[in-house]
């Protein structure tokens, strides 16, 4: 659907600069996304630490004319052709915008809140409703201020249902939202810890969800649930409650029973007092929760129990992210290859586009038939043509009798295959090379066996790095931040061993100020990687002087003898005015100018050359982590600022000053100073409070063997391994070389084998170690998980006598990383 730019500023309140009958159909709220220049209309949304006015120019450049603003720009003449309506908040102007876009339509809307679920929920309905309805849906976990009108304005003729989630962090927010979903069907999923810290009482953040409801038609939620039952009768909601329950009969739909099988969960239940059955391939309880919820938005809906049944047995796991893979001939692989459809093909061209390795590669598309009901093909796949070729693929493989009837739409290299096994029979795959390769298809494509031929055989222990929570840790620590204070991010050992290249794109896409490594090897990686970010060398070597000034990369400089080399080597090199980062020795004693006595030497030494130039200067508190600690760190503090004082002084430009690390951020925010340094808290660790952080990685193998041994033998080398009963023991591949510290061996520490706990019997060894499995229902080719969000990595280091660090940044470089986002 397109709207003028008259119409638009009518709905929103706005006033227009400009011709008024230009159309749009694109909204825009982030300058990376563009696509489609000349039919879009690009917000300039303002956060603490952005400002979307920024990239106007930018965007003027490439091709978009119509933009939401706070102001004007200062110089009109500078983009004449520009159409702009102003606006007091572009943010609260989409959500108006998205608000009476929803309005035009008279269908069934599904609005989705809770603690957990809700991207489970409205992909399960999809994979439900879409057989024989148009469904638009909330893109992956679009359920933010932005993501939900984002979301809405997808909303188009075709729709026939919608489904969208919402999610809150703090009070008030989810007034906004629920005037831009409008839900006529409301989904209230589970209560849980998520956000607890910005609410007072679970009961008050139950209210505030259930705000999303209080015009809806029909809420659909657990009665079992006492605390969310007891606030949806204390809620605003007035509609009709469709409640269920495994205890009470009183309810619309009784759970009568539950039998869980070895694969699968049967569920019989009473609805309308008649009694039917469905089973779903699932055992766990949080997908038997969500699962009853879709049971009953079906119901709803009218479904019959037959097709419900026909269609839950055949449920999909829900995978909530992309994964980045290497990949065989030096390509990388992008791995979506759970579901298609055309917003979800959208984000993930976008999220190819965006890696920096993108540049100068082909880009590549596999994708499949897009499943969906309603609408001619050509009109769906000529979308599709359209968007590839604006997304800039420049090779596509097309799968699937539809594509293959439309394969004249798409102008660039292009080849099409009838099924999975004819593409792979084909050969092309073999073909790829130094390629950036996005496979994109519905499940029932089976595209996994793509993803695993084009894949680098890997050992099968790997670490998963979840970019999203990295993310919001980063966000956390902002937010004790003032939007003027910059931040550098520790990404050295190779970012605490989660890696440090994917790491480092994922904060230079959130705008981080600095990135820091340890030596100028470490630079160099993330510069040939695309990495454009400031960077700082904590430990510099002499010999690394011309790698330094190369590729422009910026040291710390802690001694005499460290500044006379440099200054040398770049007055030879005929450099000048190179930034570097003066550290004072405030009290580690590690490394460091001495605050009082070297200062004024310094300072001269300085001021006598040009070659280098004070960037900032810093210095480490010792215990920002305890309470203990608090004087001393005051006298460090003191002892900073008089030292940074005299070397600010013989300077006409800022000399940014920072001294405090993650805990500082939180524990001295009156120190921040102009730069903190986050470290340790970005990668999920809390020195004084681990709850409130995400774990971003997963150590996780497979059980290679599993043996029955009796009580007389024993397990591993020099026979340490002692049984006091008949057992199962299991082999992982995962030793020592890998990261796993001897002495998590001998029972000193276990890891999860479906959630329960195995320890580690007789000594780990270089490759292997072996685990009791014995009260545990598992079998060869289960998961086990050496550390990860149900088994912290705190654990591991506590039982070994050490620190977080250490186990982190010990996982071997033959562990496979890989990467995903929701």
């Amino acid at each position: 659907m397109s709207y003028t730019l008259e119409r638009i500023a009518s709905l929103v309140g706005a006033h227009l600069w400009g011709s008024e009958t230009v159309e749009v159909r694109w909204i825009l709220t982030d300058s990376r996304s563009l696509c489609f220049p000349e039919d879009t209309l690009f917000f300039a949304l303002e956060s603490r630490r952005n400002d979307g006015h920024r990239y106007i120019p930018e965007l003027y450049r490439r091709g978009v004319r119509s933009f939401v603003v706070s102001r004007l720009p200062e110089d009109m003449t500078s983009c004449p052709d520009a159409n702009f309506l102003q606006v007091v908040s572009p943010l609260k102007a989409l959500q108006r915008l998205a608000e009476r876009h929803r309005e035009a339509f008279d269908i069934p809307v599904v609005g989705i809140t809770g603690s957990n679920g809700k991207t489970v929920v409205k992909e399960w309905l999809y994979q439900l409703l879409s057989p024989e309805k148009n469904v638009t849906r909330s893109p992956r976990s679009y359920n933010s201020q932005i993501g939900v009108p984002l979301s809405v304005w997808n909303l188009d003729e075709r729709s026939e249902v919608g489904l969208f989630e919402a999610g809150i962090s703090e009070p008030g927010e989810m007034e906004a939202l629920q005037s831009v979903i409008q839900p006529t069907i409301g989904v209230f999923t589970c209560l849980g810890d998520a956000h607890q810290e910005n609410f007072t009482s679970y009961e008050q953040k139950c209210l505030e969800k259930l705000k999303l409801f209080k015009d809806a038609k029909v809420l659909v939620y657990d009665m079992d649930d006492t605390r969310v039952a007891g606030c949806v009768n204390r809620s605003a909601f007035k509609g009709e409650y469709f409640a269920w329950s495994r205890q009470r009969r009183d309810v619309p739909l009784y759970i009568a029973s539950v039998e869980k099988r070895e694969a699968e969960t049967v569920v019989s239940y009473i609805y309308k007092g008649k009694e039917a059955a469905c089973s779903i391939p699932f055992i766990d309880e949080a997908s038997l929760a969500n699962s009853v919820s879709c049971l009953a938005v079906c119901l709803h809906l009218g479904m019959s129990p037959e097709t419900i049944a026909a269609r839950m047995a055949v449920l999909e796991p829900v995978a909530m992210r992309l994964e980045v893979k290497e990949g065989r001939s030096g390509c990388t692989l992008i791995n979506d290859s759970y579901n298609s459809d055309y917003n979800s093909l959208d984000i993930a061209l976008d999220f190819m586009n965006r890696r920096p390795d993108c540049a100068g590669r082909k880009r590549t598309l596999i994708l499949s038939d897009i499943e969906q009901a309603g609408g001619a093909p050509e009109d769906l796949y000529g979308r599709v043509a359209r968007l590839v070729a604006m997304r800039g693929v420049e090779k596509f493989i097309g799968v699937g009798p539809c594509l293959s009837a439309v394969q004249g739409l798409f102008g660039m290299e292009a080849c099409f295959y009838r099924s999975t096994d004819e593409l792979l029979g084909s050969g092309v795959l073999d073909t790829l090379h130094d390629e950036v390769i996005l496979i994109k298809g519905a499940r029932s494509f089976r595209f996994d066996v793509l993803t695993e031929h084009l894949a680098l055989k890997v050992h099968e222990t790997t670490l998963e790095v979840n970019l999203n929570a990295v993310v919001d840790n980063l966000n956390y620590y902002r937010s004790f931040m003032k939007p003027e204070t910059k931040m550098v991010c520790m990404v050295k050992a190779s970012a605490y061993g989660a890696g440090a290249v994917e790491i480092a794109k994922t904060l230079q896409d959130h705008q981080v100020d600095y990135l820091a490594v340890a030596v100028a090897d470490e630079g160099v990686d993330l510069r040939k990687a695309g990495i454009t970010a400031n960077i700082m060398i904590m430990n510099p070597e002499m010999s690394s002087f011309p790698t330094l000034f190369e590729y422009d990369l910026e040291p710390e400089v802690y001694s005499f003898r460290l500044l006379e080399a440099l200054i040398h080597e770049a007055e030879k090199e005929g450099v000048t005015h190179f930034p570097i980062h003066v550290k004072l020795d405030t009290g580690m004693h590690r490394l460091g100018f001495d605050p009082e006595k070297d200062m004024p030497l310094l300072v001269e030494r300085l001021k006598r050359q040009s070659a280098v130039i004070p960037r900032s200067v810093f210095s480490h508190f010792v215990g920002s982590d305890s309470d203990d600690f608090d004087a001393f760190s005051a006298r460090q503090y003191e002892l900073f600022l008089k030292g940074s004082a005299q070397l600010q002084q013989a300077y006409s430009h800022k000399i940014l000053r920072h001294i405090c690390n993650s805990a500082g951020i939180e524990h001295f925010p009156d120190r921040h100073l102009e730069m903190v340094r986050l470290g340790l808290g970005l990668y999920g660790i809390n020195s004084r409070n681990n709850e409130i952080l995400h774990n971003i990685s997963t150590l996780k193998t497979t059980i290679l063997q599993i043996h029955e041994v009796p009580k007389e033998d024993t397990v591993g080398y020099s026979r340490k391994g002692r049984l006091t009963r008949d057992s199962r023991i299991a082999a992982l591949p995962i030793g020592y070389a890998d990261g796993l510290d001897r002495k998590l061996g001998c029972g000193r520490a276990y890891c999860l084998v479906n959630g329960r706990r195995a320890p580690y019997v007789g000594n780990i060894c270089m490759d292997v170690c072996m685990i009791d499995v014995t009260d545990i229902d598992c079998r060869e080719g289960d998961t086990a998980i050496i550390f990860g969000d149900d088994l912290p990595v705190t654990v591991l280091s506590d039982a070994v006598g050490t620190i977080p660090y250490e186990i982190l940044t010990g996982v071997s470089a033959r562990v496979k990383r890989v990467y995903y986002q929701d």
